[in-house]
């Protein structure tokens, strides 16, 4: 296979936005019409294009990431491995959450029942904004792209700028492979630049977006789509501080593998991790800041680009600049590139008292220790915190944390216990979403396989002869898929 490897793509002219979006509105129809398990073998077919592609692919994504080559080959893993899931998904067919009511003369509300069938239908051509931080697993071919073909939607994809020359390369096999394996013309296609991708989303055609990026330029597209004549569903993940809290029992029980898994846990990936834990709080008097204190931080790496780095080295600056703040440990040269890790520690008291100043996300090795007195005080430190990822509690199993995992369950998509958010499993019940501004959407999840009833939406049918049903619907089942029949499983 030759992919474009040389240059960096030119943006996408209007014309260019044009065939594209006629493309995906005409492929988009043919492509959901297909039995789902025709699209589960065009799925695979994908995976195994990019896994024989690695060999390209990933020396492009570390001249363009400054990522190394054994975690870019784990991301492509993830990658393909999340196609495949779909593909099983879709074999299964349960995702359809296909309900048939038969007609009932007698049905308890005091009318009688009409034949209803319902079940979910891809909802349009979906726009997805790849993400900086993972160029494979949340860009092109990544997770939003994975649920959204899945769904039986056409994807254009909006390519980032951070990694413009592997988007093309990924975007030749994933096209390529479409193609080969029966997918009709415009299932797939890569745009380039800003405006297009504005314009795109405010395209009538297109009927979802997906994105992962910044509050800020998450938020200005999620103003786009809800402004448009036809506003839109936009899954946005924006921002996430992901506090951890750690009780007294556990600082005393298991305090040194907790200093040396949260520097290990704020430090991956050089910080760049949307689940990177960027708050803890420790008991006074445990032990468990100078345990960090005295911790060893690894050296320094680079950040996946300037453009990045510049915003690392604002953010850190307005918080070391804050007399409520104080170095804990730091790695040398803090601010250069690459930069070396920095813990800052600040207490509970100054936390109740400014908490939006003291809470600012920092994306990259930087992250907050805050020490409070009693355990108490925690329920409302967590309360404390916008819409996050993640919260997380290390603790005993006799603590008595009820309070506070209630508070934290309403704040965060994922509570866990005693372990680390870093490394998000691709599984059926993974959530990876969150109250704003973690993410835009509070009721859906980016990972997992949930993430396919994004791009999908229910359309009931009253009365129809069976030859005008769809598939899943018809009384013979032709799919062979779980259903609820007159509110039994079946």
């Amino acid at each position: 296979m030759t992919l474009s490897t040389a240059t960096v793509p030119d943006a996408t002219t209007p014309e260019g936005l044009e065939s594209v979006l006629a493309a995906a509105e005409t492929a988009s129809r043919s492509w959901g019409s297909r039995r789902p398990s025709e699209r589960a073998t065009v799925l695979e077919a994908v995976a195994d294009a990019l896994d024989s592609a690695g060999d390209i692919l990933i020396p492009t994504a570390m001249a363009e990431t400054n990522l190394p080559e054994a975690r870019l080959t784990g991301e492509l893993k993830r990658t393909t491995f999340q196609l495949r899931l779909f593909a099983e998904v879709l074999r299964d067919g349960g995702y359809l959450d296909a309900r048939i009511d038969h007609p009932d003369p007698e049905w308890p509300m005091g009318a009688p029942r009409p034949d209803l069938r319902r079940v979910l239908e891809p909802i349009g051509p979906v726009l997805v904004f790849a993400a900086s931080n993972f160029p494979f697993a949340f860009s092109v071919a990544g997770g939003d792209t994975a649920s959204a073909l899945a769904a039986g939607n056409a994807v254009i994809l909006k390519a980032h700028s951070g990694h413009l020359r592997l988007s093309a390369q990924t975007g030749d096999v994933v096209a390529a492979a479409l193609s080969a394996a029966g997918a009709p013309q415009g299932t797939f296609a890569v745009i380039f630049g800003t405006d297009a991708g504005s314009q795109a989303l405010a395209d009538p055609r297109v009927k979802a977006s997906g994105f992962t990026g910044s509050i800020p330029g998450g938020r200005a597209l999620f103003d786009i789509a809800n402004s448009r004549p036809e506003p839109i569903p936009f899954y946005g993940e924006l921002g996430s501080n992901n506090p951890v809290f750690v009780t007294p029992a556990a600082a005393a029980a298991d305090g040194p593998e907790i200093a040396s898994g949260f520097i290990g846990s704020f430090t991956a990936g050089v910080g760049q991790f949307c689940t990177k834990p960027g708050t803890l709080f420790v008991p006074a008097g445990s032990g468990l800041t100078e345990a960090l204190r005295q911790g060893t931080l690894p050296e320094g790496a680079k950040l996946l680009n300037s453009r990045i780095h510049e915003g690392y080295q604002e953010v850190l600056g307005t918080l070391t600049a804050n007399s409520r703040f104080s170095v804990l440990a730091q790695g040398p040269d803090p601010l250069s590139n690459p930069p070396g890790p920095t813990l800052l520690l600040t207490t509970a008291a100054d936390v109740l008292a400014a908490p939006h100043e003291l809470q600012q996300e920092c994306f990259g090795p930087t992250a907050v220790v805050v020490e409070y007195d009693d355990a108490s005080q925690l329920p409302a430190l967590a309360a404390t915190f916008e819409g996050q990822l993640t919260a997380t509690v290390f603790g005993a199993d006799d603590d008595n944390v009820a309070e506070l995992v209630e508070v934290l369950a309403r704040k965060a998509g994922r509570v866990l216990w005693n372990q680390w958010p870093t490394g998000v499993s691709v599984t059926y019940a993974q959530q990876h979403g969150g109250p704003y501004p973690a993410t835009t959407a509070v009721g859906s999840t980016s990972v997992g396989t949930a993430a396919i009833n994004r791009f999908l939406r229910p359309v009931a049918y009253q009365g129809f002869p069976q030859h005008l049903l769809p598939p899943a619907l018809q009384e013979e089942n032709p799919l062979g898929i779980p259903r609820l029949v007159d509110g039994r499983r079946a």
